[in-house]
Parts: structure tokens; sequence; C-alpha cells
């Protein structure tokens, strides 16, 4: 039997907007204390480069893979940014699926295949998660911006077995 593709998500490192945030609040800093710092034309000038070089490297953030999210009839597949290894979550195993927050916290790191008190996070961006319990208790964080429709594809594969 072949595995169908139900459903497949790209997460991207730069597209949290919490991050974002950050980095431009830090780019509007040094462009505010280019503008005061009239005297010493030296730090200006370093002010000036810092703020562009930090709205560069935000840019191509936006564009850099951080993992793919695949789920076929009978597993989930993530694979992680440039040399991390292939995660496939077996569904067969699989006893519970379920939709929740991913953290109580404001700002959250991107984590790919973090082990940690009895889970495996998986995150870049988005509020929610798709919380999958295994036969042995094993908890798999995926995190997603389209939560709803990674759990339907996911109850679909279960219901397939």
């Amino acid at each position: 039997m072949t595995d169908q593709l139900l459903y497949q998500e790209k997460q991207y490192l730069g597209r949290d907007m919490t991050w974002i945030s950050v980095r431009l609040i830090l780019a509007l800093f040094c462009f505010i204390a280019y503008y005061i710092n009239l005297e010493h034309l030296i730090s200006r000038q370093l002010f000036f480069i810092v703020g562009v070089g930090i709205l560069i490297v935000s840019i191509i953030m936006l564009y850099m893979i951080s993992y793919r999210t695949k789920v076929t009839s009978t597993h989930v597949i993530l694979s992680g940014l440039w040399t991390t290894s292939l995660v496939k979550i077996d569904l067969n195993s699989i006893v519970k699926a379920e939709k929740d927050r991913y953290s109580s916290y404001f700002f959250n790191n991107p984590v790919y295949n973090l082990h940690k008190n009895g889970k495996i996070r998986f995150y870049s961006g988005g509020k929610d998660a798709v919380w999958l319990t295994d036969k042995d208790g094993l908890i798999y964080v995926i995190g997603s911006q389209h939560p709803v429709q990674l759990l339907q594809a996911i109850q679909k594969a279960l219901l397939q077995k």
C-alpha cells in the first residue's frame, strides 16, 4: 500500500510575529540612535550598519525553512533544517491526538526534536499545537500555523488504520 499525502506544511524560521517585532524594535532603536548621535561619526555609522544588518538578517530568516510536516496514511514525518535528522512518528502507536496551546509563555524559541520531561517538541511559530500521545506515554508536541488542518489530517489517518 502506498502512503498517500494527507497534509503538508512548511514552517519558516523567521515568520513568528513576536520575534519579527523584537527584531524590528532593535533595528528601530539602532536607527534612532543613529539619528540622535550627531557628534560621534564612528559610533553613528556603527548604529546604521547594525540596524541595516538586523533588517537584512530578518528578511533572510523569512525564507529559511525551519522544518516540514507531512502526514501520510501511516506516519507523521518531520524533516528539519539542513542537517537535522528525519523524524517519523508511526501513527499505529498513537492513542490520542488533540489540539491545545503550545505554551503559556508569550515568547517561545523555535525548537526541533527537543526531548524534555517526557515530551518531544517541534515548534517554529504559532500559538497552538497538536499534542500526540503514543502507547508508551511519550508526548509529541507539534507546533503549527494551521493546527486544525493538521489535527484533521492526523485523525483521518488514524481512522484509516
